[in-house]
């Protein structure tokens, strides 16, 4: 995961997964305008296993977070931002600055399935339980980068058990996914959770603290 090389940083003229826009308006009789990128929209889920009382995370290396930390050291890199093309990455930082925990999510691409068909099969690609639709108990859902985005993310709660694992998870090599699982148990959930050197996306704090409050009491006492 965390062999990383030949960095190059070139301008985006087209992308399948996003799309940029400027919107021009006028708000209370003033001009504006507004630049943002149109993506899908997501599901997440928070995955507990019960048979051994630990959450089921995913952790891989973000190329976005990677260069948020490659600027602080190389902020020449982007000062040619308008450059047709932009030079390789001398002296990279490690990997592991660009590494997240994340909960297991998916972009909604498939508008034959609904969100919970969707939710289903990320966690069979990603973490390897097989879960059906009634597993599912949503959770809420809310907007995320309101203000480049605007996307909307739809996130559940799936209870799995060791027999429901079926396969080793890592997402489709196929579609260049390298991802791996880990478990955090519930001990150490919300020490991870806040824990800042351990990089992870609010998700992953957001539902923790979701679970203490609304499944955590309901659990047998040890």
């Amino acid at each position: 995961m965390e062999a990383i090389e030949d960095l190059e940083l070139k301008p985006c003229t087209s992308s399948i997964y996003l799309r940029p826009y400027r919107l021009c308006y006028r708000q209370n009789g003033t001009k504006k305008t507004w630049d943002f990128m149109k993506i899908h929209d997501s599901v997440s889920i928070l995955i507990f296993n019960t048979s051994r009382q630990c959450f089921v995370l995913v952790k891989q290396f973000r190329p976005a977070v990677y260069m948020c930390e490659v600027e602080k050291h190389h902020p020449q890199l982007f000062q040619n931002r308008d450059n047709e093309s932009f030079s390789r990455l001398e002296d990279p930082l490690p990997a592991a600055v660009g590494v997240t925990y994340e909960l297991c999510s998916g972009i909604v691409d498939k508008p034959d399935l609904s969100l919970e068909e969707i939710a289903c099969e990320e966690v069979l690609e990603e973490c390897g339980y097989d879960v059906a639709v009634t597993d599912l108990r949503k959770i809420t859902s809310y907007r995320s980068g309101v203000g480049v985005t605007g996307s909307s993310q739809t996130l559940f709660y799936a209870e799995v058990t060791d027999q429901m694992r079926t396969g080793e998870g890592g997402g489709q090599a196929e579609e260049g996914e390298l991802i791996e699982v880990v478990e955090i148990p519930l001990e150490d959930s919300m020490k991870f959770a806040y824990n800042e050197t351990l990089q992870k996306t609010m998700g992953v704090i957001f539902s923790f603290t979701w679970f203490q409050d609304n499944i955590a009491p309901k659990l047998p006492k040890k």
